[in-house]
């Protein structure tokens, strides 16, 4: 007697997984995207006074194509989801040819997926620990579903030729490699030492002294005529800045605009909470029911976390020069 060979379990379930995964990318993508094109603030678990999410959602790598990167998430889980789930629509008794197709073709397909999407995570990862230094739990879990599918798409079916896994991802990742290197090539170029000729400063700012209640840390950058021109803009169309003296991300967001500039919205723009200033006006921030520092009110809307002057530009409808002499 012949025993049929059974199938391993990894095989049965390896598609439902990938689908369960991949629909677990597309809730953390889509809600990361509606938070970013609202300008809402992501829970995040980051300790108190270091940078977390909303760091992450106001750094210049957030932004691809004028759009929000994680749209692009968004969009390529939902095709690895679809990819995974779909032969499952097709039943192998009423039309066996048919799926078999379709299978050997959506795996090829998360095959091609699963690669660039976990070559890409790791770069973002990359960037994360070296360049904005934050700690965000969305893009880590959206790393490790990128990894789970890639690790299931290899284990969970018989590959007869070995080989076309490495050749795949050898293409495919070098592909993504260059094409990730292309797309963040403007940012990168930004990230300079200051004082670089002709070029945006990276800021950051760590305290080593306690902050003056009327002023907190002093301002050491001076503005341009781009962030003045901001700043007089801003006023202008009554948006507000909810701060605190003592909070380092606002005195981050002061060595953005600058000195001069920072005086323009320091007398028409800004609100202070922190009640031990001599400028405080809690009443207003509980109005607005303000949870964190900075948090920046324009036409209606939030936006919380430290804001490049490009993304305060962009939701305030400023159209004069955007040659902004720093960024976060």
């Amino acid at each position: 007697m012949i025993r049929r060979r059974s199938t391993p379990w990894i095989h049965k379930w390896s598609r439902p997984l990938m689908g369960a995964i991949a629909g677990c990318g597309v809730l953390t993508t889509g809600y990361i995207t509606i938070e970013k094109l609202t300008g809402g603030s992501a829970a995040c678990l980051a300790q108190a006074g270091a940078k977390g999410c909303n760091d992450v959602l106001s750094s210049p790598w957030a932004t691809v194509f004028g759009q929000p990167l994680a749209l692009f998430g968004f969009l390529a889980y939902t095709s690895m989801m679809v990819f995974a789930l779909a032969p499952l629509a097709i039943k192998p008794a009423e039309n066996k040819e048919k799926r078999q197709k379709l299978e050997n073709w959506t795996w090829l397909l998360l095959l091609v997926g699963a690669i660039a999407m976990s070559i890409f995570s790791s770069y973002l990862m990359y960037l994360l620990a070296f360049q904005i230094k934050a700690f965000c739990l969305y893009c880590i879990a959206s790393a490790l579903f990128s990894l789970s599918l890639l690790v299931l798409t290899i284990i969970g079916r018989d590959w007869e030729d070995i080989g076309q896994i490495f050749f795949t991802a050898i293409i495919v990742g070098m592909i993504t490699l260059i094409g990730t290197l292309w797309v963040f090539s403007g940012v990168n170029q930004q990230v300079v030492t200051p004082g670089a000729p002709g070029q945006p400063v990276k800021i950051s700012f760590t305290p080593q002294v306690q902050p003056n209640r009327e002023f907190g840390w002093e301002i050491t950058t001076t503005s341009g005529e781009a962030e003045i021109s901001l700043a007089r803009h801003l006023a202008k169309i009554g948006a507000k800045e909810y701060s605190a003296y003592w909070c380092p991300h606002c005195h981050e967001q002061k060595l953005l605009f600058g000195k001069e500039a920072e005086q323009i919205i320091d007398e028409n723009i800004k609100v202070e909470c922190a009640d031990d200033s001599p400028k405080a006006q809690p009443e207003l921030c509980k109005a607005a029911k303000i949870e964190g520092f900075p948090t920046w009110i324009i036409n209606g809307q939030s936006y919380s976390g430290v804001q490049n002057l490009e993304e305060l530009a962009r939701v305030s409808g400023y159209t004069g020069s955007r040659n902004f002499k720093y960024f976060k």
